[in-house]
């Protein structure tokens, strides 16, 4: 199975205020994230695919800890909260591999995974799938309606705090599509 998830901001405290996070600490949140992320991700070949700002600070040490702790393969969009990775402690094996923006094909749909929201990617006018974080819940309805219905915010304030899975996805862009 395939599962993509943006903004965990693992230890911001901030966030929690900020995107009205149901936590009361950073600990709890932290806690919860992966929790919710293993009951998602069960399989450890299940694939999750991380669209940026996975940790906030820069201990590399800190991001194995987590990394560690959450099932299945991991891939890396990069987001622009990545500063752990300059940590030398860190250990790039956590990750699958490490992309700016990538993009394939699963269940006869082309996705373009890239951190940030943008006005068209390729395959935009063949019904390819977006999938972005970085606004978090902020302005959705303005990204929702100049975007379109093949662009998906994954970021975890709007998923559940959760992995999810690229079948529901195509569930939901299937059905908004038959809506039309």
């Amino acid at each position: 199975m395939k599962y993509v998830i943006a903004d965990l901001h693992f230890d911001h405290e901030a966030i929690i205020g900020f995107s009205n996070r149901p936590f009361k600490t950073v600990s709890e949140m932290n806690q919860q994230l992966i929790e919710r992320w293993n009951a998602s991700v069960k399989n450890p070949n299940d694939e999750v695919y991380i669209l940026g700002d996975f940790l906030i600070g820069k201990s590399g040490k800190r991001a194995n800890d987590i990394l560690q702790q959450l099932n299945g393969k991991k891939y890396l969009i990069k987001g622009n909260h990545e500063d752990y990775l300059n940590d030398p402690l860190f250990n790039l094996k956590n990750y699958e591999w490490i992309k700016d923006y990538y993009s394939f094909r699963y269940q006869k749909r082309k996705f373009v995974l890239f951190h940030y929201p943008i006005l068209e990617w390729d395959g935009y006018f063949k019904s390819a799938i977006l999938l972005y974080g970085h606004v978090h819940q902020t302005r959705q309805s303005f990204f929702e309606n100049t975007l379109g219905y093949t662009a998906v915010n994954v970021g975890a304030d709007m998923i559940g705090y959760a992995p999810m899975s690229l079948d529901n996805i195509i569930d939901e862009v299937n059905l908004k599509e038959s809506e039309l």
